[in-house]
């Protein structure tokens, strides 16, 4: 059983193939699909996308930061009254991006110290987005930090000293196309971090594997994955794949 614990399948990019790409995904042992929140336009294709498929995905709620704009007090009403009448998996993707945009940071700090608080009030693991902003969403976990504080540290892009620092906060690290990349630079550390701080994601339709890096990706390329991975920790598919969705239960609570 392999989870994929970080996966779009609601984006328009599958809206032609999606159901011959859920098969090449469960034909590759993959049965459990966690779907991050971006802002209340995707609400509705998330519902749908549960409803079409309700033993395999598991949903989040969260406001993403790249969609903190004027409107963000808005999207995060939308968010609390989801969160208030439906149960979701985690609070998430939900943390700070300064690569795109700089100009809201404030508002992304506040929207974000709001949500985890709002997982600690409904006993859900958040799953954090961080570009170009370790330093920021750090000092957000460091007030916020508590034993109801837990969750995934979303493509994990950082040094061996933030892997470490993410882990003391609770986190396990989301593992995905990155770790295949040659200027990826984790795999250079990753064996180092025990493989209990580990979960598996894609980021579908982002962030391809290699030998798929630049083409849209899908679950399936979760098995690309597993390889490096074999590499990196010496142990077997099998085991990998056993221990990761084993500490994906510990984070979502099923």
């Amino acid at each position: 059983m392999i989870t994929d614990t970080h996966t779009h399948l609601y984006s328009d990019q599958f809206d032609e193939d999606r159901e011959t790409m859920m098969e090449r995904a469960k034909e590759a042992g993959i049965s459990r699909f966690f779907i991050p929140a971006i802002d209340s336009s995707y609400t509705q294709r998330m519902l749908d996308l549960e409803e079409k498929y309700p033993y395999d995905v598991y949903l989040m709620m969260g406001l993403h930061p790249t969609s903190v704009k004027e409107n963000y007090l808005d999207e995060l009403a939308h968010v609390r009254e989801w969160i208030d009448k439906k149960e979701f998996y985690a609070i998430g993707e939900i943390g700070i991006d300064l690569y795109w945009d700089k100009s809201f940071l404030t508002q992304q700090q506040e929207a974000f110290r709001t949500q985890i608080q709002w997982a600690k009030e409904k006993k859900l693991p958040i799953v954090i987005h961080c570009r170009d902003a370790f330093d920021e969403i750090f000092e957000v976990l460091e007030t916020e930090k508590s034993d109801d504080l837990y969750g995934i540290f979303h493509c994990f892009t950082g040094t061996k000293e933030q892997a470490e620092k993410a882990i003391s906060y609770n986190m396990k690290l989301g593992i995905g196309g990155v770790a295949t990349f040659k200027n990826g630079k984790i795999d250079k550390f990753l064996h180092e971090i025990d493989l209990q701080h580990i979960v598996l994601e894609t980021d579908a339709p982002y962030l391809a594997p290699t030998p798929y890096r630049g083409k849209r990706n899908e679950s399936s390329y979760i098995t690309n994955v597993i390889e490096k991975l074999v590499d990196i920790y010496g142990i077997s598919f099998k085991e990998i794949a056993e221990i990761t969705t084993q500490n994906s239960k510990a984070v979502f609570g099923i």
